[in-house]
């Protein structure tokens, strides 16, 4: 195998893995997207009878960079210099692996077996990936069935760590048929064995999907809610508008469509622009002029979205999130919220806790503290954030209704939206603006990783999106009266309040902890065999 057909496969599996990306993509391509860079690694990892080439981490790398630039190119939207750290970054943490992968494949098993490793591998990365300062999981394999959500009605007890699973277990599979073929022939034993196998893998998980979709009851009590996508445009309008004329257009959209037997209006996030402090949010004239809009429709509890600040508390001045004054004494912090407002004294809210990192989380690690100097401005408030510890919910003043206040990128994390469920929710609003990045597949993406979510916690949703696209998400991941995009609309749905928690809720995402223990294993077994003395080891 020359140089030239090393670069065919490994963009092969850079263009098949974009290729089969939501929104637009065609899912069953992943299923067989790794083969040509797994037939590189085997080519390279050599065998006792051929050297090993060096390389493997680059052509890798050239795999995974120009996957992430296909499928996250939006990015760029929004930011030149928050685009080159995601795609560069998480183009170097998959890379490196596959590479561990490759090493540990040539160390313990002379590259002749061993590829279950890289699921397992690869199933501890995506899990690490999803809690650091770093996280971007947009590409996590188990997303690839977004806009297949009927295939994979088994995340209700696997999560999306189910799906990489699959894919990857799929991939291993076909590649080992395609070996068996062509080391013996269509009629060997060993080329039928892995067939059946391949087959088995592939379609099992199929029918017991779809046979879940087909026979799943939605459950609960039922809600009408209201969805407002005010649509303004973040580069030009949002920001620069009066507060007033920012909610005003809300409650005018939301007027349109209120019934007597409406519970909640959802608006999205970031509608509210007046700059609101927490000790003192009853002296927002934003908030009061929505509460006297609840005066006059008093069945409904609207939930919204805020740029809050608050004071530090003495002693925790050095707290990463905290901000000083520029022109007194003192420091603050910056919140992103959601507000539950209703004819109640109570005013219940909510600080974001799954922060976009470069936007509103910077790394607080000292070595990259310089980066604060990159913080991208994409208005309203720059820099690290400060959150909630605990994923509350919002309380409906009748005790029926338990909502999970879930503000953008949040939805794309299987086990932190669990969280909420297991504090009680019943129902999951989604507030978002995913203007930034312009009409490009970024907000279909994230549309569409919200239907995993419905299926993992077997919640109904409600989607406020600032541009679009809003809509309700059912239990089974099916979505209505999805919104166009950059149109100002309003719409209007009956929802059910489920209480059954499913397996994955209460589980959490077992699969990968499992993966990381046998990771473990393996990392360190890798290890010690590139530290002993080669003679000391049995069969070399």
């Amino acid at each position: 195998m020359n140089r030239l057909q090393r670069f065919g496969l490994s963009l092969s599996t850079a263009l098949l893995l974009s290729l089969a990306w939501p929104a637009n993509g065609f899912a069953p391509l992943a299923f067989f997207a790794f083969v040509p860079l797994l037939r590189l690694q085997d080519e390279m990892g050599g065998t006792k009878g051929n050297a090993r080439i060096k390389g493997m981490f680059g052509y890798a790398y050239l795999s995974f960079v120009v996957w992430n630039i296909l499928t996250t190119w939006w990015i760029w939207n929004s930011t030149d210099f928050g685009a080159i750290m995601a795609i560069g970054l998480n183009s170097l943490f998959m890379t490196s692996v596959f590479w561990l992968f490759h090493l540990t494949k040539i160390k313990l098993y002379n590259n002749s077996k061993g590829f279950l490793v890289l699921i397992f591998y690869w199933m501890s990365w995506e899990w690490f990936h999803l809690d650091w300062d770093l996280s971007w999981p947009w590409l996590n394999l188990g997303h690839v069935f977004a806009s297949k959500h009927s295939w994979i009605q088994w995340y209700e007890y696997t999560g999306s760590a189910g799906g990489t699973f699959w894919v990857l277990l799929s991939n291993i599979l076909i590649y080992k048929t395609y070996k068996a073929y062509n080391e013996s022939s269509l009629r060997s034993v060993s080329f039928k064995k892995h067939l059946s196998l391949t087959l088995i893998v592939l379609v099992f998980p199929l029918i017991v999907s779809l046979l879940i979709y087909q026979n799943y009851t939605e459950k609960g009590k039922s809600a009408e809610v209201v969805v407002v996508q005010p649509n303004f445009d973040p580069y030009t309008e949002q920001y620069e508008l009066p507060p007033s004329e920012v909610v005003n257009r809300n409650l005018s959209l939301a007027a349109r469509a209120i019934s007597p037997q409406t519970l909640y209006v959802v608006s999205p996030e970031s509608a509210i622009q007046e700059e609101i402090w927490m000790e003192l949010t009853d002296k927002s004239a934003s908030l009061q002029q929505i509460k006297d809009f609840i005066g006059q429709h008093p069945n409904i509890t609207f939930v919204i979205g805020a740029s809050t600040f608050s004071h530090v508390p003495a002693g925790k001045e050095n707290d990463h999130a905290a901000r000083k004054f520029r022109r007194s004494e003192g420091y603050y912090f910056a919140h992103n919220t959601a507000f539950c407002l209703d004819t109640s004294a109570n005013t219940q809210f909510y600080h974001k806790s799954k922060l976009t990192p470069g936007v509103e989380m910077m790394p607080s690690w000292r070595i990259l503290r310089p980066l604060n100097d990159f913080a991208i401005n994409l208005g309203g408030t720059v820099g690290t954030l400060k959150v909630d510890n605990v994923r509350k919910i919002f309380k409906h003043k009748d005790g029926s209704f338990r909502v999970a206040p879930v503000i953008c990128y949040e939805s794309v994390y299987g086990e932190f939206v669990a969280e909420f469920i297991r504090n009680g929710a019943n129902l999951i609003f989604i507030i978002t603006n995913d203007g930034w990045w312009g009409n490009s597949p970024g907000h279909k993406q994230h549309l569409s990783f919200a239907r995993l979510r419905a299926i993992e916690t077997r919640r109904s949703i409600a989607r406020s999106a600032n541009t679009g696209i809003s809509g309700f998400i059912d239990q089974r991941g099916d979505i209505y009266q999805a919104t166009p995009y950059m149109e100002q609309a309003v719409i209007k749905q009956q929802l059910l309040a489920n209480e059954s928690l499913t397996f994955f809720v209460k589980y959490g995402d077992y699969l990968s902890r499992i993966a990381v223990f046998i990771s473990l294993i393996f990392a360190v077994s890798t290890i010690a065999r590139m530290l002993l003395p080669k003679k000391s080891l049995p069969n070399q």
